[in-house]
């Protein structure tokens, strides 16, 4: 069978990084066209728009949106719509109707809409959904703190409208927070903590409750220095799941949270893109977005000082 023939709509850190070394390494597909304003690729043709290289490059299969989220609907519908299928990074579109519509053209085509979360695909996520599957859940506690300055160097759209702010790397906690947990979760309370520069916060606190009425604190930071800070403890009636500690006691190939673990995470993604394809399926699960959207109606807001690059 033929390699899947991929464009790459967006060439920033990370498609650069993560999304172009996996697909690279993975036999089932080949980089074939990229999209990008400014940046080049050797001997890959690079367009300006993505209706260039659709037109230019008739035969790609799929495209992988790498864009940030507020550029995410407009080349997906239209890739959708030339008939290919689609992966999209994370955070997904801004809007939920944006992601309903790119659903329902994904369906009614018979095409594969991939919603990735990256996050998810860590060893011990799988592992620690069927760890707490046979228990009850009474309480818990995530702690997600980055240097901004690190992971997003110069990319001023975090904080635009649509950008997400810390929520970009919040909803990566939240995507793992609704794969590992035996039952839904809501929104409880929120409190946002924005620059005065700014659309959207650097750091978040929000309370989330199980249907069943326990509470799982979060704590989101973009001003942290350092080795990152990510921590999911989840409290049950049968002892406590600490996700690191859970990792390593099971000998995963990569503790949970080390630094540089995502590369093996995107090796996950695109397997798991081509046997969406090849199984003619999609993966659009929606829940992490709609808990951000929901934190973000319900947050009270405070006023910080300007951020500065």
């Amino acid at each position: 069978m033929p390699p899947i023939r991929v464009g790459i709509v967006g060439l920033g850190k990370i498609a650069l990084e993560e999304h172009i070394p996996a697909l690279m390494e993975n036999d089932a597909f080949t980089l074939a066209a990229a999209v990008s304003v400014r940046a080049s690729l050797p001997h890959i043709p690079v367009f300006t728009t993505v209706e260039a290289m659709l037109d230019a490059v008739p035969d790609i299969d799929a495209v992988a949106i790498c864009t940030p989220p507020q550029a995410h609907y407009a080349p997906a519908k239209l890739a959708l719509e030339r008939g290919k299928h689609v992966l999209m990074e994370k955070p997904p579109c801004p809007t939920l109707a944006e992601f309903d519509a790119l659903s329902a053209v994904a369906q009614a085509k018979g095409l594969t809409l991939f919603q990735t979360w990256h996050a998810r695909e860590a060893p011990a996520v799988a592992a620690a959904a069927e760890w707490l599957s046979a228990r009850k859940v009474t309480g818990g506690r995530v702690v997600w703190k980055e240097d901004v300055r690190h992971w997003h160097p110069g990319q001023n759209w975090i904080w635009k409208e649509g950008g997400f702010g810390v929520l970009d790397a919040g909803i990566n906690a939240i995507s793992i927070l609704t794969a590992i947990m035996p039952e839904p979760i809501f929104v409880e309370a929120a409190h946002l903590f924005v620059p005065d520069n700014s659309a959207n916060p650097i750091a978040a606190a929000m309370v989330f409750r199980t249907a069943s009425g326990a509470a799982i604190e979060a704590e989101f930071d973009f001003r942290h220095h350092g080795i990152q800070s990510r921590l999911v403890e989840i409290e049950t009636e049968k002892g406590t799941l600490d996700l690191v500690r859970f990792s390593a006691e099971r000998g995963m190939s990569q503790i949970w949270s080390e630094v540089g673990s995502q590369s093996q995470e995107y090796a996950v993604l695109y397997r798991r893109f081509a046997t969406l394809i090849a199984e003619g399926r999609c993966d659009i699960d929606k829940r992490p977005l709609e808990l951000v959207i929901e934190a973000l109606c319900v947050a009270g807001r405070t006023s910080v000082a300007p951020f500065e690059e």
